[in-house]
């Protein structure tokens, strides 16, 4: 899950409780992480053809705590439930938009067929 603070470090760093004009250490950043894990959620995209364009069609979204497959293997995890494709993972804490992280999973699309959910 490195890849994952990797994402949050930044978000963290902006919103962190260190006194004005010093910053959080390596140990309180990464505590607060965990905590604000417990509040995110992480939606999946998948970009399809649309007209002469691309466009993000939204697969799912769940709250980070029950997603540690996805997680733990972004890859395995897509490929199981949704086929090959080009997926985004963005990530929020509440309304706040955290980061983003792109995967290319090869095989078959098995989302083409789904409903989209409402971003």
């Amino acid at each position: 899950m490195d890849w994952v603070w990797e994402i949050y470090r930044e978000y963290i760093e902006k919103i962190g409780e260190a006194p004005r004009g010093s910053a959080l250490d390596e140990e309180k950043q990464f505590s607060q992480f965990l905590e604000i894990l417990r509040h995110s959620t992480v939606t999946v995209l998948v970009q399809e053809p649309w007209q002469n364009t691309v466009r993000f069609k939204g697969l799912a979204r769940y709250p980070v705590p029950a997603a540690t497959a996805l997680l733990n293997d972004p890859p395995v995890f897509l490929a199981a439930r949704f086929g090959g494709g080009k997926f985004k993972l963005n990530f929020h804490h509440g309304w706040h938009f955290v980061g983003t992280r792109n995967f290319h999973v090869p095989g078959e699309p098995r989302w083409q067929n789904l409903p989209e959910i409402e971003l």
